[in-house]
């Protein structure tokens, strides 16, 4: 994920704040992650989340997102993927700055479709500072926007309304299970050091209804869709290079989050996962229970980045394939975040039968990554 050097402040934010979304930032003994800065609020174990509190923003911490990935399925039964993400950073304090337009807060948003009819994705962005009315992300409980972008929670359900260039999404998210405290209760360290870490909850199997349009061609859709919300003030260490990671929403209606960290060989350093079981049980995971073994890789024709987009997947007892809905869903964001990365539908398969479905996040892939302090 990368930027272009005029934005590469932000692109760095940004990218840290990726790497944190994933439960991901793991760092080495020998290269320690540096301190949270005073003015940041800092992850610690033994938080109790609170809802609907802890849906809304935490301003007081350094970067923050909440990622909705599903599948969605027309009347005529087009199979189709879409992404939606809102990014929010507090850059460093400028309480001496008394200006109205200071950028005390960031807000950057991603959107996309995977459509295999269009071979590709339909994607957009945008970025804003917050306030003035035109871009904002509430504490109180989810509400995130900009412009005409909007992802809220309200009557207990999640409403996405999306406007881009040439496609819109109006979805309403049900939730049919309690949120999913990743990590230990929802403190998801990122490596060695417990000052790596981040708060991380997901929402499995959201209910989705609503529209969408592709250039003038709209279809009523339906599916089921995954969201991660978390929030953290560490950076990604600068010895992690990417990351892959999965939410897959399994037919039983049990869940698997799990992500793997690569060093600059490519091997896996830091790993971890939850999984819930069609019971209800949850069980943690750790760096011995996770496997990523690409199976299959594809090539960019715009960015020439070479990702593996099939693997065999190890997660606990469990090893199943993932098979990507279209080889081509890469997202180019540099016009927002400076990053190219590989976000997109797969199943699960197992014993070629399908078992599940969710979403695939590859990063790093094109050069490592870059996070200047």
């Amino acid at each position: 994920m990368r930027r272009p050097a005029p934005r590469a402040r932000l692109s760095a934010l940004v990218i840290g704040l990726l790497g944190a979304r994933l439960g991901a930032a793991a760092a080495p003994a020998d290269s320690p992650s540096p301190p949270v800065p005073q003015d940041f609020a800092a992850v610690v174990p033994g938080y109790a989340f609170e809802f609907p509190r802890d849906f809304g923003s935490h301003p007081q911490f350094r970067i923050e997102w909440w990622y909705v990935t599903g599948w969605l399925e027309t009347p005529t039964h087009e199979s189709l993927g879409f992404q939606i993400t809102f990014f929010r950073n507090r850059p460093a304090a400028q309480d001496d700055n008394p200006s109205r337009f200071a950028p005390r807060q960031l807000l950057i948003a991603h959107c996309a479709i995977s459509d295999p009819a269009h071979s590709g994705l339909w994607h957009d962005q945008r970025v804003r500072r917050a306030g003035l009315g035109l871009a904002e992300a509430t504490p109180s409980d989810t509400r995130v926007w900009i412009d005409d972008w909007l992802l809220e929670r309200r009557d207990d359900r999640y409403l996405a309304h999306i406007r881009a260039r040439d496609f819109s999404l109006e979805l309403t998210l049900a939730p049919t299970q309690p949120p999913l405290l990743n990590g230990d209760h929802g403190f998801s360290q990122k490596a060695p050091a417990a000052r790596s870490a981040s708060y991380y909850y997901s929402q499995p199997h959201l209910h989705v209804t609503g529209n969408i349009a592709r250039a003038d061609r709209r279809s009523a859709v339906s599916g089921e869709a995954w969201l991660d919300h978390e929030w953290s003030s560490e950076y990604l260490d600068p010895a992690a290079v990417g990351w892959d990671w999965i939410g897959l929403n399994l037919d039983d209606g049990g869940a698997i989050m799990a992500f793997r960290l690569r060093d600059r060989q490519g091997r896996a350093y830091w790993s971890g996962g939850t999984v819930r079981e069609a019971g209800g049980q949850v069980r943690s995971l750790g760096t011995s229970d996770i496997e990523f073994t690409p199976l299959r890789r594809w090539r960019s024709p715009r960015s020439a980045v070479d990702y593996p987009v099939s693997f065999t997947v190890r997660v606990g007892e469990r090893r199943f394939e993932l098979a990507p809905l279209l080889d081509d869903q890469e997202n180019d964001a540099r016009l927002s975040s400076g990053a190219i990365y590989w976000e997109g539908a797969v199943s699960a398969v197992q014993s070629q039968r399908t078992i599940g479905r969710g979403y695939l996040e590859l990063t790093g892939y094109d050069q490592p990554l870059s996070l200047g302090r």
